[in-house]
């Protein structure tokens, strides 16, 4: 399917055109690099390059530069055309004037923290009506502020009345405690000291300040107002200096981006003391478009060939070009297959089928026309306004939601509303009624889980003959004797509980035997035709019981795995209802309030039920029978890219 075939680029020449190669195959987008150490042996005298990448602290320098003033960096269409030493220049001139402003902040705010923090402590004790400088100069008395539980009060009054040395004003309160100060002469100090401290009184430390309370307060609140001034003025100059700079920033930024680019390439590199080697992955429909660039190039050559097949090339995939209508409603479902595993080099591009699945599974599920509409409405908001990619995938289950409602004859929950229409059609009713058809909606699901058991199967034929494993298509228990021994299965399990069985008896029964027995000895055949070199088992004891107890696991795992669709009846159910539960809740009056939150309690609730439980039948019923899922993703060396990682 639409998997796009990668080819092994191999690219030499004389070392001083690296850097003119680099940049030819970052402004491709097509070449993803990988060690070229892995394709190449050490004994033709190729070293890695030692040298360290000088424009990734000079991007880190001038991206924080930039984040220091709050204003993000971004790739401009042109750069800067300089040297690096020019660009270094730059950096610490720009670096120099925005430190001095950046300082000043710094300071301010400081400056502006302290006086929040007096604000904080000193508002406690508003009720203090003295002038706080003489209550420090005091030279025969000592003043603590804190707090205390209002309980520890309570016993100040009480257990210790009688103490002379004890005087607790308390200035505010909150819900548990008394905040306030407490005086004691200073030959008493200790003693009082352990008293609050039994108590629980908790010392609370205020900086030093000249005036009452409210005084003090004012005066902060003046410094603050001033301080505040003077921060809108230092950010005013920042703004103006990143006004004054900003066009300047953003083309070095392009610069220095390319630059890494280019040079990061030098690490995936080999290399003597004439010339270089250099190895990546190249898209099959790109290879010419490559191949051009660099073909302008003197004295550099390219070799294009098939990646090897060993465990240490991870070839990287990517999807073939399609179009806009298979991009609108069929590759926003990539998000799910992606979710479970991005494809290896040999398996099939299975979007179509899970987009096809889904959709008709979830608008089986959350059949409502009404509801669906709100659904899609609810999608494409998601994806307009927050781009989200689950919102392009609620646009189509929606539709599809739409369509099985109009079937089921639901509207909001309404089961009547659409009977004219029906009548204007000619029809007596609704095409299907849900909680009419109890068993047959069951039985429909059933059908519904065989066909797409089957459909996974023949997938994984199909992906196993694509990467050559003949006997794994055949023998194996999704291959062609699993397809058998499951139909067959079907078959006498459909015949016995009274339903049509098209193979007779004897027929079936011989099917199912021979079947069965492939693939219980499936390893044999799938080693001796697609040449294992373990093909022959060590102990045939061994190897007959492991096999019976697989088999039994197969057959286990088919059955388990078609009654899991009975999910798809029981949410036609579930939903139908839990309308009638809203309507039940409604009356006889059908009161407006009670139906729109049960329509939006039922849209939310089941449909993110619904989606998970669709989803859980794509990956355990269907996914695990034919998809690996173990592939890399084609992520060639682009400026693009390396911006927005950067960012």
């Amino acid at each position: 399917m639409a998997i796009e075939r990668m080819k092994l680029m191999k690219i030499s020449g004389a070392l001083e055109q690296l850097p003119a190669v680099s940049e030819a195959l970052c402004e491709s987008e097509s070449f993803q690099p990988d060690a070229a150490a892995k394709y190449i042996s050490s004994s033709m005298g190729f070293l890695p390059f030692a040298d360290e990448n000088p424009y990734t602290q000079k991007l880190a320098t001038l991206t924080d530069f930039a984040a220091s003033l709050g204003f993000p960096l971004e790739v401009q269409a042109a750069s800067v055309a300089a040297t690096d030493d020019a660009d270094d220049a730059y950096i610490r001139a720009v670096e120099a004037r925005a430190a001095e402003l950046l300082e000043t902040r710094r300071i301010l705010t400081e400056q502006k923290e302290v006086c929040e923090d007096g604000i904080r402590k000193y508002s406690h004790f508003t009720g203090l009506d003295l002038d706080l400088d003489g209550i420090s100069a005091c030279e025969f008395v000592k003043v603590r502020f804190g707090h205390m539980p209002k309980e520890s009060a309570e016993r100040l009054q009480t257990v210790f009345k009688d103490y002379p040395y004890l005087l607790f004003c308390p200035c505010s309160e909150d819900k548990t405690d008394y905040w306030g100060v407490y005086f004691a002469p200073v030959d008493r100090l200790d003693e009082v000291d352990g008293i609050f401290a039994f108590l629980l009184f908790e010392p609370f430390s205020v900086p030093g300040a000249a005036g009452t309370v409210d005084e003090v307060l004012a005066e902060i609140r003046k410094s603050i107002a001033i301080l505040d001034g003077q921060l809108s003025e230092n950010k005013d100059q920042l703004r103006a200096l990143w006004k004054e700079e900003q066009a300047h920033c953003n083309q070095l930024y392009t610069g220095l981006l390319r630059k890494d680019a280019i040079f990061s390439l030098r690490s995936y590199a080999l290399h003597n003391e004439r010339s270089f080697m250099l190895v990546g992955f190249v898209p099959e429909s790109r290879v010419h478009k490559v191949a051009a660039r660099l073909d302008v190039l003197e004295g550099v050559s390219t070799e294009v060939g098939e990646p090897p097949k060993s465990d240490k090339v991870s070839v990287p995939v990517e999807y073939k070009k399609r179009g806009p209508l298979y991009r609108a409603l069929v590759a926003p479902y990539r998000y799910y297959i992606e979710m479970y595993g991005s494809p290896g080099r040999s398996d099939v591009d299975v979007t179509p089928f899970v987009a096809f699945t889904y959709t008709i599974l979830f608008g089986i599920m959350f059949g409502d026309l009404g509801q669906g509409l709100v659904v899609s409405l609810a999608g494409l908001l998601m994806w307009k306004l927050k781009k989200m990619e689950l919102g392009k995938i609620l646009i189509p289950c929606g539709l599809s939601s739409v369509v099985f409602g109009f079937l089921f004859g639901s509207v909001f929950g309404f089961e009547d509303l659409l009977d004219p229409v029906y009548h204007a059609m000619g029809l007596p009713g609704k095409p299907f009624s849900v909680m009419d058809s109890i068993n047959t909606v069951l039985l429909i699901a059933i059908g519904i889980g065989v066909v797409l058991m089957v459909a996974a199967m023949l997938i994984h034929v199909y992906a196993s003959l694509k990467r050559k494993q003949v006997g794994e298509a055949l023998f194996s228990q999704n291959g062609v004797a699993g397809i058998v021994l499951y139909l067959m299965g079907v078959n006498l399990a459909s015949g016995f509980m009274g339903g049509p069985a098209p193979v007779p008896t004897g027929l079936c029964a011989a099917l199912l035997g021979v079947s069965a027995v492939l693939v219980y000895i499936k390893e044999i055949p799938i080693g001796l035709i697609d040449r294992h070199p373990d093909w022959k088992p060590d102990s045939i004891g061994d190897f007959l019981l492991q096999n019976f107890f697989e088999l039994i696991e197969y057959l286990l795992s088919y059955l388990s795995n078609t009654l899991s669709f009975l999910r798809v009846g029981a949410y036609v159910l579930v939903h139908a209802g839990m309308m009638m539960v809203v309507f039940s809740l409604a009356g006889e009056s059908e009161n407006l309030f009670v139906i729109v939150l049960g329509n939006i309690l039922v849209i939310v609730l089941e449909g993110l039920l619904t989606g998970i439980q669709v989803l859980r039948l794509e990956y355990y019923e269907m996914f695990s029978r034919f998809y690996e899922g173990d592939g890399v993703p084609f992520t060639p060396i682009s400026l693009k890219k390396i911006q927005k990682h950067s960012n």
